[in-house]
Formats: C-alpha cells, structure tokens, sequence
C-alpha cells in the first residue's frame, strides 16, 4: 500500500518520514532498555540478589528511558505534522493547476462536485496517510527485526516463533484488502454521486420550491443518504472485523511466544531474567504491525482518493495551443463544424459560418437548437469538434486560451458575480480601470444611481450578487465586459430573465457596441435581432435560413413564422397589461 509516484510528487515530505521511522525505532530501543533493566531487577528481587548499587542503576535506566522516549514521543508528533503539513497544499495547488490547463473544457471531462470532494476529503485522507501511514509501515517491518536481534543470543527458540507469527497479521491484511478493493470502490462511487446530487439539488432550491417537488427531492436525497449509509456501515464493519481477527492473531503470537519461552526455562534452556524479558517483550513484536493493521482504512483511504487525484492529473489535455492572435480587426470562418457531446447523437451537424470584423451576427433559433453550444466552442470550453474554425486564418485550437479569451468576451445569463464589493467584480474587467472610468462604464449600463445610492464601488455584494435584482446583476457582468475592451463580444441570451427595463437598456448598450465591435448575439427573442447585419437560424443542429432580418421575412419559412408567432404573444401580452391598467 505504498504509492511511489505520490511519494515522489510530495518530495519534501520524504525526510520527515525517515525521521518519523528513526524516532520510532530509537523509542524501541529505549523499550528494551526499560524492560531489560526491569527484568534484571525482578529477577534479582526473586532470587534475593538485589543490591542497592543494581537497583539504583537499573533504576536510573528505567528513568532515563522514560523520559527519551518521553522526547522522542515529542519529536515524532512534530516530524508527523511536518510530513503532512505540505500535503494539502501541493495537491490542491497541483489540482488547481490542472483546471487551469484544462481550461473552461474540464466539465466535458469531470463533474465539479467531483473535483471540489476531492479538493476536500480527498486531500485530508492523504494528510493522515503522510503523516501517520507512511512511517508505521516502514517501522513495523524494521522493530520485529530489531526484537529478534536483540532476543536471539537469549531464546533463539522463543524468537524465532514470534517473528514467524508476524506475517501472519500482513496475510490478514491483504486478505481483506481484496474484499476492501471493490468495497471501497462500491463506497466512493455512491460518495461522489451523493456529492453530486446534493449540489444540483442545492443549486435548484428555488426551482423545485416554486414547483412544489422539493419533498420529492428531500426523498430522492434520503434514498442516497441511507444507500451511503450502508455501505459506511459494511466499511466499518469490515474495518471492526479486521481489526478483531488482527488481535487474535498479535496476541495469539505473542501468547505462543511466552509459552515457549516458559517452556525453554522450564527445561533450563534460559534464565530467569532472559525469560521475564521475552514475556515482557513479546507484545512488541505485534504491536508495530497490530498498529499499522489499526491505520489500515486510513491507508485504503489514502490509496483510494491518490488514485482518483492522480486519475484527474492524468485527464488528456487538448491542444492548448501556442499562438496568440494579433491586436487588429479579427474575422471568424467556421467551416463545415460539427459537434457531440456523446459522441453518438450530434448537437451540430456541418455549422459553416462567416462573421466578419465589426459586425453585428446573431444566432437564433428554439431552445435545443444548438445555438449556445456554438458559444462554448468559440471560447474553447468545448473542444472535441470536427470540422475547422479559423480566427484570421489562425485555427481555434492552435490559438493559446489566453490570447483566446483577451480578444472574446462571452457575457452570458449565468455570467458569474463573484463575492466581494463591485470594484473587486469591475476589476477583473481591466484590472487597470481606474474609479472614473468603472463610474463612466456603470453610466453606460444604468447603474449609477443605483450604486451611488448604495456605497459607490465599495458596495458590497454576496455570493454571485444575490443581495441584486437579475437585471441588476446582468448589467453588472455587461459593465465588466465593457471594461475588458476586447475585439469580439459574444451574447449568449445574455437578456433571459430579466426585466423588460433592463432586457432594453442591455439590447441598447449592444447596439451601440456594434457600431466599433464585432458582436455576436445568440437569442431565442427574435425582435432583439432585428438590427443585425446578419442571422443565422438554427433548426436541430443545423442551419436552417440564413440572411438580414428583411431576407429572412421575404423568405417567409421557419424564420418569419417564429418572429410572427412571437410578435403575436408580445402583443397579446401588452393588450393584456394594458387592460389589467
């Protein structure tokens, strides 16, 4: 249960182990010291041959044996805090990493709950696995040696017989770890589904309240609750049975040791002092292993989370790519595109497209069309493509992420606000906005009153901006994409659920972006496309119509019958306001 390739990564952590095993094999000795001089001293006391010079000596061993083992006891505390104490943070720095390479793609790859138990739980297994683990399994095949060492010129018999019993608590172990293997696997699969559900179900609180399914959710929650906490049960259960067998097998050994060594004195074969020692010593033999058989889930454990650590570190990286792109006018050429996210059943089906710099392109079509699925790939969150896109004659994937999203910025209806104050959240736009030019931006997006009538820029804002209305908060992400100046702008339904107010003011600010960016609009409302230079409709993964708005009307097909179906509810929706006034 040793993992050469985790030991390897958390180098550092290798000499507080040697360490750990030193101090533990110098507190051996000392034992033996001790429980030498208190077999000479009993013996002595039994055959009346105690001298006063004896007993203060052999008194004084026993003192100073107590108080190093009392300081290496101390020492090895430190040298377990300091072998584990880098764990947590190489591994999650190593994690973090490894999303940062992966990039905006990592969810084609692994769920996010996954990662943040891993993060989590997983990294705390291995603090104890480094700290504890590691070194225990190290002593305890060095201290029966030892033992056997120092008792073979006293019984080589009674020796012999307790270091023959030891493997058989190692035999014990690896007997269960078979069983342990697929338990474990059974556990942790139940473990970060249980994750899992959990989290969508904690992200969609609000929906399953207003659709009154939140008992059935809580029923669904405590069917997976009870499913984990059986299998915790079989875990600890078969953790409580190895550890009863592992005791009848030291303390069986170390009782079978004892027998013969009264055995060996009963037929002269030892002394009376050698035979109190191997009685006393015996249980040391076990100990060692009987303690590491006790951190053996630990270890499991630890085997078990390195395993799904060092499965995601091994996740294939796409094509990152190594060129950037230029600061001027940027055209982007799809060309033949298609996409899976199964691989079986395709979302786009042979996407060719040709939005030139400085225009206003939108994209449309019902939901399920495909049309944010464009969106991701365009800002290399989906890279698993066929097909090519070009951005100035330069392919996406050879494109580096970076220089990719500095010139593209994707505003979306779940563009993150993160917690902090809106200086904090406008910054990340341009970390170089100065006070004047995040105030000019917010004037841009109407908010200015609102903020100056709170605490300016220090206003301070929840986990993605809860304490704001949604217009509120998309305006906001407007501002910060405003201040990232970049080349291209893309607008995935970046008007959904929000206010008529706030949906006109948005569509308004990215009207007048258009006239100096390329934009691209992706919306299910037609009447927000009217003005683009070009559409595109979109109709199960392919494109259906393309053209100006006018074309597409002329056309009269899948396009106009949409835009008239929606025009009518529009109007049938203000007919009704206006009646209700």
């Amino acid at each position: 249960m040793i993992k050469i390739r985790l030991i390897r990564l958390l180098s550092d952590s290798k000499k507080y182990i040697i360490y750990q095993i030193a101090e533990q094999w110098l507190s051996l000795l000392c034992q033996i010291v001790i429980i030498y001089s208190a077999s000479v001293l009993i013996s002595q006391a039994v055959i009346k041959t105690l001298t006063l010079s004896d007993t203060l000596l052999y008194g004084l061993l026993v003192l100073g044996g107590i108080l190093l083992r009392y300081g290496l006891d101390i020492l090895y505390a430190k040298s377990s805090f300091k072998a584990s104490s880098d764990v947590k943070r190489v591994l999650r720095n190593k994690i973090y990493s490894k999303l940062l390479r992966l990039g905006t793609s990592y969810r084609e790859k692994i769920k996010s709950s996954e990662v943040m138990q891993m993060a989590g739980e997983g990294v705390e297994q291995l603090e104890v696995y480094f700290g504890r683990y590691l070194s225990q399994f190290f002593y305890a095949l060095l201290a029966p040696l030892t033992l056997f060492i120092c008792l073979l010129r006293v019984d080589f018999k009674a020796s012999l017989i307790l270091l023959a019993a030891v493997p058989l608590i190692p035999i014990v172990i690896m007997i269960v770890m078979k069983v342990a293997k697929k338990l474990l696997d059974k556990y942790f699969t139940i473990y970060y589904g249980l994750g899992d559900t959990f989290l969508e179900k904690l992200h969609g609180m609000t929906t399953l309240k207003i659709y009154g399914a939140d008992e059935q959710a809580a029923l669904e929650m405590d069917q997976e609750s009870e499913q984990f906490r059986k299998i915790t049960m079989k875990v600890l259960m078969m953790q409580l049975n190895s550890t009863a067998v592992m005791d009848i097998v030291a303390y069986g050994g170390a009782a079978v040791g004892m027998a013969v060594a009264l055995m060996e004195y009963y037929h002269g074969a030892v002394s009376l002092k050698g035979t109190i020692l191997i009685i006393l010593l015996a249980a040391e033999f076990f100990l060692p292993m009987r303690l590491l058989g006790s951190f053996f889930h630990i270890g499991m454990n630890g085997m078990k989370a390195s395993d799904r650590i060092f499965a995601f570190l091994d996740l294939p990286e796409a094509n990152r790519g190594g060129l950037e792109l230029d600061d001027q006018e940027l055209s982007i050429d799809i060309s033949h595109m298609s996409f899976s996210y199964n691989k079986k059943t395709e979302v786009l089906k042979n996407i060719s497209m040709n939005i030139k710099p400085q225009t206003f392109v939108s994209i449309v079509g019902v939901s399920g069309s495909g049309k944010s699925t464009i969106a991701k790939i365009l800002i290399g969150q989906n890279k698993t493509y066929q097909g090519d896109i070009k951005i100035n004659d330069i392919s996406l994937l050879n494109i580096k992420e970076e220089s990719l999203l500095k010139h593209i910025t994707m505003v979306s209806f779940a563009s993150y606000l993160f917690k902090g104050t809106i200086r904090d959240n406008l910054l990340m736009g341009n970390p170089e906005a100065t006070d004047s030019q995040m105030m000019e931006t917010l004037k841009q997006v109407n908010l200015y009153d609102f903020i100056c009538s709170q605490d300016s820029l220090d206003t301070k804002l929840l986990a993605d901006a809860s304490n704001l209305s949604g217009g509120q908060r998309q305006r906001l992400a407007l501002a910060r994409a405003l201040l990232h100046d970049s080349e291209i702008y893309l607008f995935d339904e970046a008007t959904s659920n929000i206010d008529m107010e706030s949906e006109e003011m948005i569509m308004h600010v990215i009207r007048e972006l258009a006239k100096k960016k390329t934009v691209i609009l992706i919306s299910h409302r037609l009447a927000n496309v009217v003005n683009s230079d070009y559409i595109y409709m979109l109709k199960d993964g392919v494109i259906y119509e393309e053209g100006t708005h006018e074309q597409l009307m002329n056309h009269k097909s899948a396009y106009y019958a949409l835009y008239s179906e929606q025009k009518e509810l529009e109007s049938y929706s203000k007919k009704g306001e206006n009646h209700g006034e």
